[in-house]
């Protein structure tokens, strides 16, 4: 479990609400130092168990390159509220949640769209449905299909244990020991543990299932045309770095290895990743207006 180095938002960001005809989702939107974005925003979509605080040590330094930058909590996580219908949380479903805010985050103005981990999969289907205006594509520590690994054996674990013990048994008896055994300092486990217990346990369940047994739709994504990034840490233990790489390749995508990170190279390394993501932003914004 990866998390954020530090929670007090940075100068410029700020918490915010995006009213979309899908209801309300909770964001943290950072604005460049000018207050003028010059360049086309980015929406930033976190994984299964996160929430918008995971992009926190990035938000700032993506801002300064002169675009609005907006991180959500999808539906039923965390700030998010969401309903008890299984349905809602579909990878189709929260697909096109991600269209009607991206259309808001963009104003008309086409959006660099970012999928951590299952928020590549609920992007994915952003991406293929045609709907929003997407300026370029990155997968971070996502993977082609179904998660696999030690994080597949978790999934299954929530899969059997929240439906008959709840989410509170699910956090002090797998989810905070993981978190302690790694290091992670005290007020970080608070909030840890607040954001878990906010989700939306029907959301937790529903999603469960659908980051274990996605189907592998790379080869219509190859086909969308977009600008593609694969981004993720050497020491991804999520879907295994290899296996991006050759999905990278399925994809004729741009392939970006952070070195010293795991899965959320956000938090790990993110002066790196935010480089990587700025300067891939401006190459795809340059290559449309080439040839707009």
């Amino acid at each position: 479990m990866s998390t954020p180095r530090f929670l007090t938002l940075p100068p410029g960001v700020t918490t915010q609400q995006i009213e979309t005809p899908a209801g309300t989702f909770a964001v943290l939107s950072a604005e460049p130092v000018s207050g003028v974005p010059e360049r086309w925003p980015a929406l930033l979509v976190p994984g299964f168990t996160g929430s918008k605080e995971d992009f926190i040590s990035v938000l700032q330094t993506l801002a300064q390159a002169g675009r609005r930058v907006v991180a959500v909590d999808i539906r039923g996580q965390y700030e998010t509220p969401g309903p008890d219908d299984p349905s809602a949380y579909t990878c189709a479903a929260l697909g096109a949640d991600i269209d009607l805010v991206a259309h808001a985050v963009g104003g008309g103005e086409p959006v660099h769209l970012l999928g951590h981990s299952f928020g590549g999969l609920i992007t994915r289907e952003a991406a293929l449905d045609g709907t929003a205006k997407i300026a370029s594509y990155t997968l971070m520590s996502s993977g082609p299909a179904g998660i696999i690994g030690p994080r597949e054996k978790t999934g299954r674990i929530m899969l059997t244990e929240l439906p008959e013990y709840g989410v509170e048994y699910l956090w002090a008896n797998r989810l905070e020991p993981e978190a302690l055994r790694a290091g992670v300092p005290d007020e970080i486990v608070s909030f840890l543990r607040k954001r878990l217990l906010a989700h939306s346990p029907a959301g937790l369940l529903a999603m469960a299932r659908e980051v274990l047994d996605a189907p592998d739709r790379v080869d219509e994504l190859a086909e969308s045309g977009l600008a593609i990034l694969v981004l993720y840490g050497e020491h991804d233990d999520g879907w295994p770095p290899l296996l991006q790489a050759e999905m990278a390749d399925r994809l004729d995508a741009e392939c970006v290895v952070v070195p010293g990170a795991a899965h959320s190279p956000a938090v790990e390394a993110p002066e790196t990743t935010a480089a990587a993501l700025t300067r891939f932003w401006n190459a795809a914004e340059s290559e449309i207006l080439h040839h707009s």
